[in-house]
């Protein structure tokens, strides 16, 4: 007889805050398993088809795992170290690019830009807090004996972490399969897959999407001359998982280095503008549809504010578990309200008919 649906809604109840607590007071300790985990999901397909192809599953996790080592040292070598360098030049460089804006507005608007004026003091403290905040998260990051300690523990653990996971990732879930309950197994099957579906378009395809505008973005911007055009990219492609978000910030970024750098040149500075334009339209007519597809449903209003919410609550774990906790909280919800469709709450006295 199965339990009644008060009995199962407290104790599903009591497994998702005692999952809440878990991931607050853990925090950053979890940090290596949640990452080694994310990749061991993001390949198990690239192990599936290899399986397909006539390779063992111990055989294709190592094939795998040497080729993302090869990938992990050849991008540490050539892309690290230039990203780091120009990320540093860009942080010591603030205060004179707003130094060189002041004198530009200074130039086009004296009224505005006397000594005295509110807005050359905010401009000389926005590059001042650049400068300064941003040198110490560099230095931080680099010099920190904890830092280095951690990062370290993430370039070891994490891959162990992934290459068992990946190894037992059939057996887990077919354990995992195992211990549902019996009552709702069908149920629970459907959402998990669609769960996967959504993940699978979203998280694989989107990231997909953000590696191939990154690269796209750093090498054009590169190619034209930006000085600083490698972190651009960088930052344009990371953020193009939020519609819109990646190209704005990362445009505004790249223009803005070239209107400085290239001002008077206007053929550089439309090439630049043209290189964002290109990758906009890459990402909205090939690679979204082809990668992504339409049928994901997580408007990016939801995505920020999960990151929001999550990011606060939970810090930079909470961050990385943010975009597939909602796009599960998106399946559930669609689930709830196509239930709540079917029931006497919503047909009323209708639904008898």
């Amino acid at each position: 007889m199965a339990l009644p649906v008060r009995d199962q809604v407290k104790y599903w109840s009591i497994a998702t805050a005692v999952f809440l607590v878990a991931l607050w007071y853990l925090g950053n300790v979890i940090l290596p398993f949640v990452l080694g985990g994310a990749i061991a999901y993001m390949l198990d397909p690239v192990a599936d088809r290899l399986e397909r192809l006539g390779l063992s599953r111990v055989l294709s996790v190592v094939v795998i795992t040497l080729g993302a080592t090869f990938l992990f040292v050849l991008m540490v070598l050539l892309i690290v170290p230039t990203l780091v360098q120009q990320t540093g030049q860009l942080i010591n460089t603030a205060p004179t690019l707003f130094g060189q804006l002041q004198n530009w507005l200074t130039e086009k608007f004296p009224d505005l830009m006397d000594a005295n004026s509110t807005i050359r003091h905010q401009l000389t403290a926005i590059g001042n807090v650049i400068q300064s905040k941003g040198g110490e998260l560099l230095n931080g990051v680099l010099t920190s004996a904890l830092s280095i300690i951690n990062m370290v523990v993430l370039i070891v653990v994490v891959p162990v972490v992934a290459f068992y996971l990946l190894l037992d990732w059939d057996h887990m879930v077919a354990r995992v399969d195992e211990l549902l309950p019996r009552d709702h197994v069908g149920e629970i099957r459907a959402i998990a897959a669609d769960i996967d579906r959504t993940l699978a378009s979203f998280v694989r395809g989107q990231g997909t999407v953000c590696l191939i505008l990154g690269t796209f973005y750093a090498l054009s911007l590169m190619v034209v001359g930006l000085q600083f055009g490698l972190v651009a990219g960088a930052i344009a492609g990371a953020l193009t998982f939020i519609p819109y978000v990646g190209a704005l910030v990362g445009g505004a970024l790249a223009i803005g280095l070239a209107l400085f750098q290239f001002w008077g040149e206007w053929g550089w500075i439309a090439a630049v503008v043209a290189i964002f334009a290109v990758g906009q339209f890459m990402e909205g007519n090939v690679l979204t549809p082809k990668l992504v597809g339409s049928s994901v449903g997580l408007h990016p209003v939801w995505l920020l504010f999960a990151l929001s919410v999550f990011g606060s609550l939970f810090g930079f774990v909470g961050m990385l578990v943010a975009v597939p906790v909602a796009a599960s909280l998106g399946v559930v919800a669609r689930w709830a309200i196509a239930r709540y469709k079917e029931g006497r709450l919503y047909t009323g006295l209708a639904g008898k008919e």
